[in-house]
């Protein structure tokens, strides 16, 4: 801008053109040069397109830090926090929050909690009964579904889109239909089928229906298992540094 001023000034002393005029041209001129000073840079084709936005997968608070069983799968994009348990054979799907800043959360042996799931827990219960939040071993979680300060006991079914409330209660060999709504302290009893808002009482089942619950648990931690054989145990950062000193012409 100082040079930009001396400029006018001389302009204006040396022509017989208004003011105006003398500084419109000298801000056009300074454009120009600008512009013509800039170079397009092409990027290189061998460029890694990786997002990093640095999501964190485990987010440890304070003294607790997320405890990840070795044969569990966890997707990429979940996120652990807090006081977290997955236990062996478990699988958490993509999407997925688990959120134990307040209190446990426990994810059984051979249980799933699939897409776009949000489990957290509470200081403490209004019903008195336990605030952490605890899904037992052959318990299938369905998408969308929301749990909080809540128990399920083994081989239980929770639907798409359900939502248990504080100090609820699913005992084991029950259903809850998709998009049910169990309120705070309610219970569901041993081998019953129930659904709807708030949820209610539909049918008992079947010994043969009873049976299928942890099949369903055992056939998802199968179809984890080819998800899990895509991650390797390391980094393979190693492959692109070796890649660059290619580029470089340093012997790898």
């Amino acid at each position: 801008m100082a040079a930009l001023a001396r400029i006018t000034k001389r302009a204006i002393a040396t022509t017989s053109l208004s003011p105006a005029h003398v500084i419109l041209r000298a801000l056009s001129t300074s454009a120009t040069a600008t512009t013509s000073g800039t170079k397009t840079v092409t990027p290189s084709p061998d460029r890694v397109k990786w997002d990093y936005r640095g999501q964190r997968q485990i987010i440890p608070l304070g003294q607790w830090l997320p405890k990840v069983a070795v044969d569990a799968y966890v997707a990429p994009n979940v996120v652990l926090a807090g006081q977290v348990t997955v236990c062996d054979g478990a699988s958490v799907w993509p999407g997925t929050v688990l959120r134990g800043d307040l209190n446990k959360i426990t994810v059984g042996f051979c249980s799933n909690v699939q897409e776009r799931c949000v489990i957290h827990a509470a200081w403490s219960s209004p019903t008195g009964l336990p605030a952490e939040t605890s899904i037992e071993r052959f318990v299938t979680i369905g998408a969308y579904s929301l749990l909080r300060s809540c128990t399920i006991e083994p081989e239980c079914i929770i639907g798409q889109h359900s939502i248990l409330m504080e100090g609820s209660l699913v005992e084991t060999h029950s259903i809850l239909e998709a998009g049910s709504v169990v309120p705070p302290g309610r219970r569901i009893p041993s081998g019953e089928l129930w659904a709807g808002n708030p949820a209610r009482f539909v049918r008992t089942l079947t010994h043969e229906e009873t049976l299928e619950i942890p099949k369903l648990s055992v056939a998802i931690n199968d179809l984890s298992k080819s998800y899990f054989s895509e991650f390797l145990p390391y980094s393979t950062v190693y492959l692109e540094v070796e890649k660059f000193k290619k580029s470089l012409g340093i012997s790898v």
